[in-house]
């Protein structure tokens, strides 16, 4: 965006000839273009830097002598309603941190509260002390075969394209309608042609991805193999390496963040908590774990910030150098990227700079509507013996497609904790149809009670793992008389529970108070014998039908690689 500072200010800052409205004495600079280290003062004019590797005079002056400085980091694909908390509580949660520039896709909200959803986002980027830049969701609902709260077609995109929070279009996750040229598909691409378009196409290859990049999409943060990156790196995209509460990739992918490769690799989290946030971090996690794993310092830091920013446009940011976006990251030691002191557009993100902001109202408030559920709601018929069942992968969205021999009992397939099948459901909570699906999962390890959720990707309806059908119930009714949520039960009683009264998805509390509720969440998810270090966000990906291999979602089971609900 524009600066407003007046050309002549920058100059005269910059000459020297008045003082720089601020300084930063003494550190050493990461330059992400060389990747030298850089001597001499940082001199800033408004949110613009206008010097460096030279001495300054300041109006205000910050001492950083030993410290190092590095560009803002740039979170490149993410969804701010995963963190539980508004975009200002996740502002003041992860800008401390480092992370300046956020590219959002609110299709969380959007799936629940259509293009009302994505003004809220638009508005609240006007007032937040982080550049959030929203990415225009492309898929709302994600497929035909779920129920979401709304549908946004292209010419609703359209007349949001030259808002000046928007970058472009956010992740095209239908990658069968992309190559299938379904028209809906077809039209949403076609009008953002020559704006940036984001990529998701998990495990796709050869000349289908051929076909998916030749309509001009140019980034993907689903790569989950060095050699799925490879190839599409090699054809042309840039990657975006996610480490997400669920989705781990880092791993995977850390050997191929090189020097020659890192102007075309990008960090992001996709989807990650204030509980994971807390405990391990953000970008700053990543940069610190990839360098530990063995990864160049540099090609790191230039990936978290100028590769990002070139990815995306953003030719204002990226790299410590007059003319760019004041965006600075202070810390003691390049290995472990702990910031002391954060500039974002010139100012430091401390405090009063996030008590300074104005805020807007919240949107989307009472949106959970399901049908009247009872134990009864939960039984699964079937005749045969062979059962589907979704096999939970830790760390991976991507689930295996599995098959079990279920004996029908008086007509209901029943839980089996002893074989680690649970039952799930998805029950349509927009108010649309009251469809409620029922299969099983393997994975969770639940031995008792259920746990249940509204966040449920990407349509949002209410998700429940379970062994006992009364817990399920009481679970599920629960997240309707709290707005949404989460929700843990055993015998009869709620162990724990975190409202979620926008959209199902956010918080009206603070960060601190949403990471002390997922704390107790969790505690009381591993009473129920649950063993997976994430299960809530696990547990919403099992809904998500554009994830290979096998999903459910409101409709049924979904046989993902067939792209149809299964009979």
């Amino acid at each position: 965006m524009k600066s407003a500072i007046p050309l002549e200010a920058l100059i005269d800052q910059a000459r020297g000839l008045v003082p720089a409205d601020l300084v930063l004495r003494g550190g050493t600079v990461l330059d992400t273009v060389t990747g030298d280290l850089l001597t001499g003062d940082v001199a800033i004019c408004g949110d613009t830097i206008v010097g460096i590797c030279d001495s300054y005079e300041g109006r205000a002056v910050i001492d950083v002598s030993g410290k190092y400085l590095v560009p803002g980091f740039i979170d490149t694909h993410l969804h701010i309603e995963s963190s539980c908390v508004t975009p200002f509580e996740f502002d003041r949660c992860v800008c401390p941190k480092g992370i300046t520039t956020a590219i959002c896709d609110p299709h969380e909200i959007a799936n629940v509260a259509g293009v009302e959803g994505i003004r809220y986002f638009l508005d609240a980027s006007a007032h937040t002390l982080m550049d959030i830049r929203v990415q225009l969701s492309s898929c709302v609902p994600s497929t035909e075969m779920e129920t979401a709260g709304a549908r946004i077609g292209a010419e609703d995109l359209i007349a949001l394209r030259d808002h000046p929070a928007v970058i472009g279009l956010a992740e095209f996750m239908n990658y069968p309608g992309v190559i299938n040229k379904a028209p809906g598909a077809l039209a949403k691409l076609d009008a953002f042609r020559g704006q940036h378009i984001d990529g998701h196409a998990p495990l796709l290859r050869g000349k289908d991805l051929n076909a998916y990049l030749s309509t001009g999409i140019r980034t993907e943060h689903e790569a989950t193999t060095a050699a799925e990156a490879l190839e599409k790196l090699r054809k042309g995209m840039r990657i975006l390496i996610r480490e997400g509460s669920v989705s781990k990739d880092l791993e995977a992918l850390t050997p191929l963040l090189t020097e020659r490769n890192s102007p075309y690799i990008c960090l992001c989290t996709d989807d990650r908590n204030p509980l994971d946030i807390a405990e391990h971090g953000h970008l700053d996690h990543m940069i610190r774990t990839a360098i530990a794993r063995g990864a160049d310092p540099f090609a790191v830091y230039r990936a978290a910030s100028l590769s990002a920013a070139e990815a995306f446009g953003l030719k204002d940011r990226g790299q410590i150098a007059p003319g760019k976006r004041a965006d600075i990251v202070v810390m003691e030691d390049l290995a472990t990227c702990r910031a002391r002191v954060v500039i974002c557009g010139g100012k430091v993100a401390d405090d009063a700079a996030f008590a300074a902001r104005r805020t807007i109202a919240p949107v989307a408030r009472h949106s959970v509507k399901p049908p009247a559920i009872a134990a009864a709601s939960f039984r699964c018929a079937g005749n045969r013996a062979e059962t589907p069942v979704i096999g939970i992968l830790p760390g991976k969205i991507i689930t295996a497609h599995l098959t079990e021999d279920i004996l029908p009992d008086a007509g209901d397939k029943r839980p089996d904790p002893a074989r680690d099948l649970a039952r799930v459901a998805v029950i349509e909570r927009h108010g649309r149809n009251g469809n409620v699906a029922t299969g099983f999962v393997r994975g969770f390890e639940i031995a008792s009670g259920a746990i249940a959720a509204t966040v449920c990707h990407d349509h949002h309806n209410i998700v429940a793992v379970g062994v006992d059908y009364a817990d399920m119930a009481l679970a599920a009714n629960r997240l309707k008389e709290i707005e949404g949520g989460f929700a843990v039960v055993r015998d009869g009683r709620i162990l724990a529970e975190l409202a979620l009264p926008i959209a199902g998805l956010m918080s009206l509390e603070p960060f601190e108070i949403v990471e002390e509720k997922l704390r107790a969440l969790r505690a009381a998810a591993r009473m129920l014998g649950v063993a997976l270090e994430e299960p809530f966000l696990q547990m919403a990906f099992i809904a998500l039908p554009v994830i290979p291999h096998l999903k459910i979602t409101d409709h049924g089971m979904v046989d993902v690689d067939r792209f149809e609900v299964m009979a």
